[in-house]
């Protein structure tokens, strides 16, 4: 008798996750290639770390004050039409940054104004596509495709950087030229799939009850509250990524070929532990998983602020790296695996701005921080307060931390 297909491999046969995934990974690598060219561009203008704190406040503000209406939209209109639309507006602001990069704009001010465009797009894109995954796939095979989805993401932000940082040699235009067509792509790859949802015949009015579904929801699940709000505060305080052109420059001394491979770093470390999952996937203890990941984060975060050595600094940041992927693959899977078809655009744009828009906010508090009391005082001080949450949020969420499984029986 023939042997059944592994999950991996049923996906992989799946024709719409396929085009989701590869559109996932294109504007994922197109990403991290523009965060480093507008970090290095930025720090290289001003030397301000507070000036690379606003780039992170200027991704992040779109996020909370479109919150209230992405998730309406996800769950309202078609999902691939809001993701590829988005997609087209954050294409367009690479093209911005692209036309600045040619008339050798020497004001940030323009800059920050396209990546508050970037953000909005984003800020559309990512409920619509978390809301999307589940509806390609069947529900046993969710899990899989989680640590599937999360792998392409992660492997896009080891390359992204990188050659992020080589192509910068040939100057930020060469970046954001290339970022612009990856995005255009991308856009298109999310029209190509095939599933179509039902069409609705009485579309839901915005209203304050319909927009707020999604917090009120997370507020009435213990599990997914505790998880959510765990990413926020561990990757509000102990980022360092923005921080990351000051320790190239000034602590080990290396230029943007260094800093694209400290930024791939973590990834690096997210993938190895893809991999791991994919292949043993972490079916108990989830809860208290989930909080020794945070904590070992913390711990990494303080290591990589001690350091002064190159290859200290990307091994701290490959265990953060692997740590924060122990995180998703828990989060991702309790959230979206458990939450109503209905209402998981809703869910997915709080779950954003918790998870995603606080690497931004991260950003800002990160570059405030290093301005007043230094870089490197900063990152240990992020470091150790990660850990000290991680502790904290076991007592305030007894039942994460008693959580077994990934998913509820």
């Amino acid at each position: 008798m023939a042997k059944p297909p592994s999950v991996g491999w049923a996906l992989v046969r799946n024709g719409d996750f396929r085009l989701f995934g590869a559109a996932r990974f294109l504007t994922s690598l197109a990403s991290e290639m523009q965060v480093v060219a507008v970090a290095w561009f930025v720090y290289d203008l001003t030397k301000s770390a507070f000036a690379l704190g606003l780039v992170g406040l200027a991704a992040f503000l779109p996020a909370i004050l479109a919150a209230p209406i992405t998730g309406h939209v996800a769950d309202t209109y078609d999902r691939r039409l809001v993701a590829a639309g988005a997609w087209g507006v954050a294409t367009l602001a690479q093209a911005g940054l692209f036309a600045l990069a040619l008339q050798g704009m020497q004001s940030v001010w323009p800059i920050y104004a396209l990546v508050v465009v970037m953000g909005i797009g984003r800020a559309f894109a990512s409920p619509a596509l978390s809301a999307l995954l589940p509806t390609l796939v069947p529900r046993e095979q969710f899990g899989t495709a989680v640590v599937w989805i999360s792998s392409c993401w992660q492997s896009a932000s080891v390359l992204g950087p990188a050659l992020g940082g080589v192509l910068y040699i040939l100057g930020a235009k060469t970046v954001f030229g290339v970022t612009t067509g990856i995005y255009a792509l991308g856009s298109i790859l999310i029209l190509a799939i095939s599933f179509r949802p039902e069409p609705k015949s009485v579309r839901a009015p915005i209203t304050w009850a319909s927009v707020s579904a999604g917090l009120s929801y997370i507020r009435s699940q213990p599990v997914v509250l505790g998880a959510i709000s765990l990413d926020l505060v561990a990757v509000l305080l102990g980022g360092a990524t923005a921080l990351l052109p000051i320790f190239a420059a000034e602590t080990l001394h290396v230029g943007p070929l260094g800093l694209g491979a400290l930024r791939s770093m973590p990834a690096f470390g997210a993938v190895i532990t893809a991999i791991w999952l994919a292949y043993k996937p972490l079916t108990r203890q989830a809860g208290p998983r989930l909080l020794q990941a945070v904590a070992l984060f913390g711990v990494a975060t303080i290591v990589f602020g001690l350091s002064h050595d190159l290859w200290l600094s990307m091994a701290s940041l490959l265990v953060a790296g692997a740590a924060d992927m122990v995180s998703v693959y828990v989060r991702s899977s309790v959230v979206q695996g458990e939450t109503p078809d209905a209402m998981r655009g809703r869910v997915s744009a709080v779950e954003s701005v918790f998870i995603g828009a606080s690497n931004q906010l991260g950003e800002f508090e990160s570059g405030t921080l290093a301005a007043l009391i230094g870089a490197a005082p900063a990152v240990v001080a992020g470091g150790v307060a990660t850990v000290l949450v991680a502790a904290c949020w076991g007592r305030l969420f007894p039942a994460l931390r008693a959580r077994d499984r990934l998913m509820a029986t």
